[in-house]
């Protein structure tokens, strides 16, 4: 089979959807031409390296943690909210890690998920009709005629945002901050004295036990950086493709193009058609590349972007980002992990419970009740244990912050309480207390599955 030749800008020959429709194109070339002379975000040798921990993931030798802000807002950008939610993930991987003794690989939505695909180009209020809110990067949320028109310049914004948090992130993450010593001074303070605090503060003192005695051995962490530094990374949905070329980078130990805008890249459920564009522009680039599965997701299309998006089978390339909804799990993942299995591909299964269980509440918020979320949880565990293959990851819609987005949980967030703290800019998302309950599941759920399949206990995350 002849493969077409790819480049940078191959995708502009291909039909292409959820794409803004921008005023100005003589703006819009030149903010793309000023972004592919700004430096790289991440780089190539990052990529690989998150690549190579995914192939241990899809080997079922470690997990993948992946969460974070359903589109990240100018507004919202503060030193305070992106060290909480660095907190809360730190927590969830600890969680993970030491419950279930698998080494869990951090991926944040965050510093580039900017841009939200829609089920509609236009959105009405009352007698008001507008162009959707397609994200930070593209346009305004207020719901007024300017604020909607979509302004190039805005990618600007969303590089310089991108830039300063990742140097905030890298900062956490390798100068102290992830010290597993400090793993009690990471608990937030609205969660005190709640079950899951209880829950994590104990675990938090049989790690302190753990880390004394390796001192008494003579394992210090400040001269064995695993213990006081920690690996991160970062991911968005590579929606606008026009900011994804400007960001592309030939790595000049390799001679292969990577998207520099993010350590890993993902094709949503919406833009994965195998003939259009986003999936062109994911083809050509050598990250680690995640594909959302929805329940219109069919074998041979799963096994045709397979083909098209992996076709060497190289292990880490691929994650099959699994949502269809509490109810729907068995009907529609279960013929995709045969498919795969069959053909004998390498890939990391991942469970996003968020997008198939949201649902409008009387109120008329959009959410997620967190039951549904558990529920998805458990059942794309189900499923792989009766397969034989492997539950890799889960991807969440999260926050470090004390909203009320998603009901239900240990405090019983309800439809009424959902306006008191509803903050999301686009959908719903499991606060921080939320979020450690579900990691305590996937721990508990990852425990049971190494015991089932006889696995000795493995080394704590990189």
């Amino acid at each position: 089979m002849s493969v077409e030749r790819w480049a940078p800008d191959s995708w502009r020959a291909k039909p292409i959807e959820q794409v803004p429709d921008y005023p100005d194109a003589v703006v819009l070339d030149e903010v793309e031409r000023q972004l592919a002379g700004f430096p790289p975000l991440v780089f190539a040798g990052e990529a690989r390296k998150l690549k190579k921990y995914l192939a241990k993931v899809a080997q079922g030798e470690a997990f993948l943690l992946q969460g974070g802000d359903c589109a990240e807002s100018f507004d919202e950008h503060a030193a305070d909210n992106i060290r909480d939610f660095f907190r809360v993930f730190l927590q969830m991987a600890v969680v993970m890690t030491f419950a279930a003794a698998s080494p869990v690989v951090k991926v944040g939505r965050i510093a580039g998920q900017f841009a939200k695909p829609r089920s509609a180009p236009n959105e009405k209020i009352g007698d008001v009709e507008l162009p959707s809110y397609r994200g930070d990067i593209v346009n305004d949320i207020a719901f007024d005629e300017a604020a909607r028109i979509p302004d190039p310049r805005r990618q600007l914004m969303a590089y310089r945002q991108s830039a300063a948090t990742l140097n905030l992130l890298r900062a956490f993450a390798s100068g102290g901050y992830a010290n597993l010593e400090n793993a009690h001074r990471w608990m937030l303070g609205f969660i005190k004295d709640t079950p899951q605090s209880a829950r994590y503060s104990e675990l938090a003192d049989r790690l302190t036990e753990t880390i004394g005695f390796m001192r008494a051995i003579g394992l210090d962490p400040e001269t064995h950086q695993e213990l006081r530094q920690t690996e991160f990374y970062t991911s968005h949905e590579a929606l606008l493709l026009g900011y994804e070329q400007a960001l592309t980078r030939v790595d000049s130990t390799t001679g292969d193009y990577y998207a520099t805008s993010g350590h890993m890249i993902w094709v949503g459920d919406r833009t994965r058609d195998p003939g259009h564009a986003h999936i062109e522009y994911a083809r050509g680039v050598k990250n680690p590349i995640g594909l959302k599965c929805g329940p219109s997701m069919k074998p041979d299309d799963l096994l045709r972007l397979a083909d098209i998006l992996d076709p060497a089978n190289e292990a880490g390339r691929l994650t099959l980002i699994c949502r269809f909804g509490t109810d729907k799990v068995a009907e529609h993942l279960v013929p995709l992990v045969r498919a795969i299995k069959k053909e004998g591909r390498t890939v990391v299964w991942s469970c996003d419970p968020m997008h198939g269980n949201t649902v409008k509440a009387g109120s008329g918020f959009k959410t997620r009740p967190f039951d549904r979320i558990m529920g998805e949880i458990r059942s794309f565990f189900a499923v792989h244990q009766a397969e034989g293959t492997y539950a890799g990851g889960v991807h969440l819609e999260m926050t470090g912050k004390n909203v009320t987005e998603c009901t239900g949980g240990a405090r019983a967030i309800t439809e009424a309480d959902l306006h008191d703290r509803y903050h999301t800019h686009c959908d719903p998302r499991l606060n921080a207390e939320q979020s450690i309950e579900v990691a305590f599941l996937v721990a508990e759920l990852l425990k049971a599955e190494r015991i089932a399949r006889g696995k000795p206990e493995v080394d704590a995350a990189e």
